[in-house]
């Protein structure tokens, strides 16, 4: 009966914790966003999250390819749990260098890439290893855009896959991710009160329930 009752309190902390550490860098907000603690920034949890939106014109319109406009104005058109004021990462190192070109860039996909998710250059992310990925969905095998522009015609992206940073020309069809600054956490909107409740009778009922039983 008591390993029963455990069970079912964890799972009553698993849903009504906002707040569920994956490790000391990154920590889950909800389902939707991850804080990545050592940037202090909040990134979006789908790296796709924009496909089939009104702004993604890539090769069909549900891929979430994008144009380097159209992938900055669906940023800023966020609304995440009530939390607005999104971007795209900047292709700036951590320290505040750069950008550089090439394998081992730490910009903010950079630093995720291989300081959070143990992206090696050239290797693919998918098959790092790295517990935290099941933090993340739908990471794409193609070019990320950064904010970051380089000329009027071009902008810099991060290959996501095999880590590596270029500049584009801003009319390619690419993936977008958004970031905010900060710890989104902190002022996302939490479920109405009214359905934690329901939640919270309903899983007091199973532990009711398993207790009557094993009596």
């Amino acid at each position: 009966m008591k390993h029963v009752t455990l069970k079912v309190l964890c799972a009553i902390v698993f849903l009504f914790s906002f707040v569920s550490a994956s490790n000391a860098a990154l920590i889950a907000r909800g389902f939707d966003m991850v804080y990545i603690t050592d940037l202090d920034i909040t990134i979006l949890s789908s790296a796709n999250a924009g496909a089939g939106s009104s702004f993604d014109d890539g090769f069909n319109h549900t891929d979430g390819r994008m144009t380097w406009d159209n992938a900055n104005a669906w940023a800023a058109s966020l609304d995440v749990r009530g939390v607005t004021g999104w971007r795209l990462p900047t292709a700036l190192n951590a320290d505040g260098s750069g950008p550089c070109i090439g394998y081992s860039c730490i910009s903010e996909l950079g630093y995720l890439f291989y300081n959070e998710l143990g992206g090696t250059a050239g290797g693919s992310i998918h098959s790092s290893g790295d517990p935290d990925l099941s933090l993340f969905s739908f990471i794409q095998n193609g070019n990320y855009w950064t904010g970051t522009e380089d000329t009027a015609s071009a902008a810099w992206s991060f290959f996501f896959t095999f880590g590596y940073q270029d500049v584009s020309f801003k009319t390619n069809e690419q993936f977008a991710w958004a970031v905010y600054d900060g710890d989104a956490g902190d002022i996302a909107i939490l479920p109405e009160p009214g359905i934690l409740a329901l939640l919270s009778l309903g899983l007091l009922g199973m532990v009711s329930a398993n207790r009557s039983s094993r009596q």
